[in-house]
């Protein structure tokens, strides 16, 4: 894993959403749980879009946290394509914070998802190129 760097990914993150009271810990700190959430949804966009169907995480791999999300941050997660197999994708998820009235952002954390495309009967099918 690369340390916290200050630049987040190029492009537009896969999805943008502010961190609420209802999503803390004790310590007034954003669960990790709902920090995982957010990137697996962004993830399951790529995922679904790529394989144009249906298509369900099978694993997470090497979640790391940098820094703390505070309630108000918006949380941008980027999410790529790095791999596509025969009915699977593995996709470079990171979540980055801002602070609601500053422009200075932190990475929160990275991991990479892999997703499998099924069909209806929910057994695996072929990604169409």
């Amino acid at each position: 894993m690369v340390e916290n760097s200050a630049t987040p990914p190029t492009g537009q993150p896969a999805l943008r959403v502010t961190a609420m009271p209802a999503d803390t810990n004790p310590y007034g700190d954003i669960f990790g749980g709902w920090i995982m959430s957010q990137m697996d949804m962004a993830a399951g966009l790529v995922a679904a879009r790529h394989s144009k169907g249906r298509a369900v995480t099978i694993a997470v791999d090497a979640m790391q946290f940098y820094a703390p999300v505070a309630v108000g941050d918006e949380v941008s997660v980027y999410a790529d394509l790095i791999k596509v197999g025969r009915s699977s994708m593995t996709i470079a998820v990171e979540a980055w914070r801002r602070d609601r009235f500053g422009e200075a952002v932190d990475r929160v954390t990275q991991a990479r998802f892999v997703f499998v495309a099924i069909d209806a009967d929910r057994k695996p099918r072929p990604i169409d190129a």
